[in-house]
């Protein structure tokens, strides 16, 4: 199973349909793809102590540990991966110890494009994560609004990118797995 992370809140995320681009990739290569939308599973703030035992944290736990694979979607504001995101991984990066990441960020303007390395380190050095080289960084011009809190991918190399992320994470998740 891969695990698919939307770490948007917002209503009208463009982040939230890299993921489900993701999961659709996935479905399309025979994967199963389990989507964890934290705007649907809200989770407390990381207090260091009793924040882990909320049910939210305790199944977003689980479905790391169950995952042969992470893609995580954010937003990207003041040039870093939203708090979303990095509560999650405080909250349950433990679980995703040693597996392949690949990342998604949806942002404003092109400057930002570096914003997931703090987190990618932090994956790397904390958990002993294998990021995924190749990562999706799009801004808002590579999207098209189908509502008004849902938007659909238009450019065509941001689709493409998202299928390559998702080829290549499988690809590496698949050769680090151990019998």
């Amino acid at each position: 199973m891969y695990l698919v992370v939307s770490a948007s809140l917002s209503p009208a995320s463009r982040s939230r349909e890299l993921a489900a681009a993701c999961a659709r990739r996935l479905e399309a290569l025979g994967e199963r793809a389990e989507v964890l939308d934290l705007r649907e599973t809200p989770l407390p703030v990381c207090d260091g102590a009793g924040a882990y035992g909320h049910p939210n944290v305790v199944r977003a736990a689980e479905l790391g540990a169950e995952a042969t694979a992470v893609l995580l979607a954010a937003p990207v504001y003041n040039f870093d991966v939203n708090a979303a995101a990095k509560n999650l991984v405080e909250l349950a990066g433990r679980s995703w110890e040693g597996k392949t990441i690949g990342l998604l960020m949806s942002a404003g303007g092109q400057g930002s494009y570096m914003s997931g390395m703090g987190l990618a380190n932090s994956l790397m050095l904390d958990f002993r994560c294998h990021i995924v080289p190749r990562f999706v960084y799009a801004t808002g011009d590579a999207f098209s609004p189908i509502s008004e809190e849902e938007w659909q991918i238009t450019d065509e190399e941001v689709r493409r990118r998202v299928e390559e992320l998702v080829d290549e994470t499988v690809r590496v998740s698949r050769a680090l797995q151990v019998e």
